[in-house]
């Protein structure tokens, strides 16, 4: 297909807006790789360690996190994070409009998903990209006869230059679980800072603001009411061959999610779940 391109050796898809803007998206989950706003420079982290062969989820970027987060489930036989981010996706669409570039990308149940999951679906990723904006989209439509519920995520892996230097504003007042410590508490900063290990959901988290020195991130979601975040820390980050020993210091995943209270769709029913980043000046 003449829309695809080669990216690290996996088909994938650029969409590219008229003022620059750029996204990568691999054909294998849907992920996005790469946002590159206009006149800027990348945005998103991949680990250069990154491992790219069939079935194998790739450490970095906007992996599509479908039909359970981690092993929380509500389908706890499905491997860690359900099966969306190794399974290889349709492109359905590409376009480039007067102020935007745009792709949709589809996945359907097959006899690999129903052999783990025995239920009908089509998902559906829209990824948009206009000057410093992102745009992420996710669809589900429930095409079987019973009706399931589900957990989703955008995992979103944010570059950072120093996770030390990192704020992030927007969290204060919000009730969160902490995964590392096992309990739940109620966050007391108005910016959250970071050294090191993080694994904590935010539930009914609304607009977030990442600051990074000088450059600013806003960070968006509709219908995904929980905010996760995650970095590895150095001690676990040594023990990922996907990631460099330093990698944690680089990166900073800020995840749009619905896991808290999964989903359940009827026959026929669908949903959508919305995350966005714009880079502003400050």
């Amino acid at each position: 297909m003449s829309e695809l391109i080669d990216s690290n050796g996996q088909p994938a898809v650029q969409v590219s807006a008229p003022d620059g803007a750029q996204a990568t998206i691999l054909l294998q989950g849907a992920h996005v790789v790469s946002w590159v706003p206009a006149a800027s420079t990348e945005q998103l982290y991949l680990s250069p360690k990154a491992v790219y062969a069939p079935g194998q989820a790739v450490r970095g970027g906007v992996p599509v996190i479908f039909p359970q987060f981690e092993q929380r489930g509500p389908d706890r036989s499905l491997p860690r994070h359900g099966f969306a981010r190794t399974q290889t996706w349709q492109l359905e669409s590409k376009r480039q409009g007067s102020d935007h570039g745009q792709a949709t990308l589809t996945l359907t149940d097959n006899e690999a998903t129903r052999a783990i999951w025995p239920h009908g679906f089509t998902l559906e990723l829209t990824v948009a990209v206009s000057g410093a904006q992102l745009d992420l989209e996710l669809f589900v439509h429930n095409t079987g006869t019973t009706a399931w519920p589900f957990a989703a995520a955008l995992h979103t892996y944010l570059a950072v230059s120093d996770l030390e230097k990192v704020r992030l504003q927007g969290l204060q007042g919000l009730h969160y679980q902490d995964s590392l410590r096992g309990d739940e508490a109620i966050e007391d900063h108005a910016e959250r800072r970071f050294y090191g290990e993080i694994d904590r959901i935010y539930g009914q988290a609304g607009n977030l603001l990442l600051r990074d020195g000088s450059r600013q991130l806003g960070i968006g979601s509709a219908n995904l009411p929980d905010a996760v975040l995650w970095n590895p820390g150095p001690d676990k980050c040594a023990t990922l061959r996907d990631m460099p020993a330093d990698g944690w210091r680089h990166m900073l995943c800020v995840e749009a999610a619905r896991i808290t209270q999964p989903k359940t769709l009827a026959p026929g029913e669908d949903w959508v779940g919305r995350q966005s980043l714009l880079l502003q000046t400050p």
